[in-house]
């Protein structure tokens, strides 16, 4: 006797947008880590607004990557590195991880210390004793914290990113200038131009994004009753992709939009005043106090802060997630700590690694810049899977992608690998 289908008209009424908003929204905005700011104020200050553009370049590739990363996870009912392990030879799957958790301590490492420095520059102190105290606050949270209440602070904190609005209008942007740089950038063939623009995608598309927001669709899917993984529910399809589309293209959307300010304000101020060789995000607030005033200068360190306690947990997540799901573990912050301790204690010693990185002679604050270079060449291999994954009828059922969704996520995937090609032709010149 056939299974009776369940009626879709049992499901919940149409969530409101502040509940449509999860995933996305949060992946958007840790992607405007002291990283990312640190990145977007050295390409302000260094080339002024020649760079503003790449944020309306990279903002559809965003959008189109991000959105078949949240449908592989709400469709398969697990995240990229399950789905690698499940499908994919087990030197492919461990090698990706591998790079992944590589990356995401020296993020991890980098944005503790950036935290800890513009807490420093804010009320003075011991900023190696802030990197710790902000590495513990960060797993606590996440290990102690219930999943539905830790999801809503994520999302509250995402407010901190306004703040480089406010500074952006602060102080006198001459937005005609800008608008022309956008229209007519000022190209260039030389290295450091190149190796910028590796640096801007490596930023806004990383690998961690893509792995934390198809494991926080397959989180939100166990946390709602009546939810399933599509392959088992396909009648949910319909509303399941009209919420990823908006939480998406929203999330990346103040994600581009920040980081353009940010480099909008480094520019009208650093760039401007010839100071063009910032290193860490610490370093551009302490310029912008002397340059564009003290409470520019408070605004953009608190800025700092709030960024890097919303991005910890998602490169800590992420890690734990990759490696948990490649070597078969419970995963998930919504199980309880005794309920999946390995996953539980990947977050722990990630992030005491990148704390450690702090007191050692490698200096993860001036690795900032490279470590987003590294994440945009990390990217090409695991969007290439991603793409061939996600068109695979034996693991998405009736639902890989559409046109235009397969030809933006080929797009991206070719434009990440032509930059990163670019640079190694530069460098071997």
């Amino acid at each position: 006797m056939d299974t009776p289908i369940p009626d879709p008209v049992k499901q919940p009424d149409r969530p409101k947008l502040l509940q449509v908003m999860g995933p996305g929204l949060i992946t958007g905005a840790s992607d405007d880590d002291p990283s990312g700011i640190a990145t977007y104020s050295q390409i302000g200050a260094k080339f002024g607004y020649g760079l503003a553009w790449t944020m309306l370049l990279s903002y559809p590739l965003m959008v189109a990557i991000q959105e078949i990363s949240a449908r592989i996870g709400r469709i398969t009912g697990y995240g990229i590195a399950g789905n690698l392990r499940r499908h994919y030879p087990a030197w492919l799957s461990s090698g990706i991880v591998g790079l992944l958790l590589v990356a995401n301590i020296i993020n991890l490492g980098a944005d503790l210390g950036a935290m800890g420095a513009a807490l420093k520059l804010l009320i003075d102190g011991p900023a190696l004793l802030y990197v710790c105290l902000f590495g513990l606050l960060s797993v606590t949270l996440e290990i102690f914290t219930r999943y539905a209440r830790y999801v809503s602070v994520l999302k509250w904190l995402c407010l901190s990113l306004f703040s480089y609005v406010i500074c952006a209008f602060v102080v006198r942007v001459p937005w005609d200038q800008v608008a022309w740089a956008v229209i007519r950038p000022p190209l260039s063939f030389k290295p450091d131009y190149i190796v910028a623009i590796v640096a801007v995608m490596g930023t806004t598309i990383s690998p961690y994004l893509f792995f934390w927001q198809a494991e926080q669709e397959v989180e939100d899917e166990k946390e709602r009753p009546w939810a399933s993984e599509l392959t088992r529910a396909p009648w949910q399809a319909r509303a399941e992709f009209a919420r990823i589309r908006i939480d998406t293209y929203i999330g990346m959307a103040i994600s581009n939009i920040i980081a353009f300010f940010i480099i909008i304000t480094t520019a009208t101020t650093l760039h401007a005043h010839g100071h063009t060789d910032i290193q860490t995000s610490a370093q551009a607030a302490e310029a912008l106090r002397a340059v564009a005033g003290r409470f520019t200068f408070i605004v953009f360190s608190a800025g700092i802060l709030g960024t890097g306690m919303l991005t910890l947990p998602v490169l800590a997540g992420s890690a734990a997630y990759a490696v948990g799901e490649l070597l078969s573990w419970r995963v998930g912050l919504a199980r309880r700590p005794g309920q999946a301790k390995a996953f539980y204690a990947v977050i722990l010693v990630a992030t005491v690694v990148g704390v450690g990185l702090n007191f050692t002679a490698i200096d993860p604050v001036k690795a900032l810049y490279w470590s987003a270079v590294l994440n945009g060449v990390v990217a090409v291999p695991v969007m290439a899977v991603m793409m061939h994954l996600s068109m695979r009828k034996a693991i998405m059922s009736t639902f890989t992608l559409p046109p235009v969704l397969r030809i933006l996520g080929w797009i991206a995937t070719f434009v990440m690998a032509a930059t990163v090609a670019a640079m190694a032709v530069t460098w071997v010149a």
